[in-house]
């Protein structure tokens, strides 16, 4: 009945983190503020190299192919220049989104007591983690983009 609870309650967070995050203002989320500036240590988004995101990163699901309809698609089209800064908050929402789930999921420690909610739990933190280290190995890069584009055309 535990793991019943925990993939009702799973579903219904997914649904309403998403929903929060389409409500919140884009102005809440600053990209070169904490949490969403670059910490040092990550050097740019380098950093994520060493966990070969770059070839996994479009392996895992993407909200924006499966309902193109509810979320555009997160590609840099003909006049990317307007579409970057939304792009750049864009990875904000999303890493706040997972962050969101990752605590919310917590609670399924609460609904399934024992050894089968605990490894429910772990695995469904550690399943939203990719999630947060795209967001964190683009925004760098699409701000740096950004950056150079403003440059040329200044």
């Amino acid at each position: 009945m535990g793991i019943i609870k925990c993939v009702i309650y799973i579903a219904s967070i997914g649904v309403a983190s998403f929903v929060i995050g389409r409500l919140i203002p884009n102005a809440w989320f600053k990209e070169n503020r904490f949490p969403f500036r670059s910490f040092r240590w990550e050097r740019s988004g380098a950093v994520y190299h060493g966990l070969g995101i770059r070839k996994w990163q479009k392996k895992v699901p993407d909200m924006s192919r499966h309902f193109p309809q509810v979320m555009k698609e997160k590609k840099l089209n003909h006049d990317f220049q307007k579409d970057l800064p939304l792009m750049i908050k864009e990875t904000c929402i999303a890493e706040f989104t997972h962050w969101m789930l990752c605590f919310a999921g917590l609670y399924c420690l609460w609904l399934w007591p024992g050894i089968g909610g605990r490894i429910f739990t772990a695995l469904y933190i550690l399943s939203n983690i990719p999630f947060i280290l795209i967001q964190r190995y683009n925004r760098p890069r699409l701000t740096a983009l950004q950056k150079r584009l403003a440059c040329q055309h200044s």
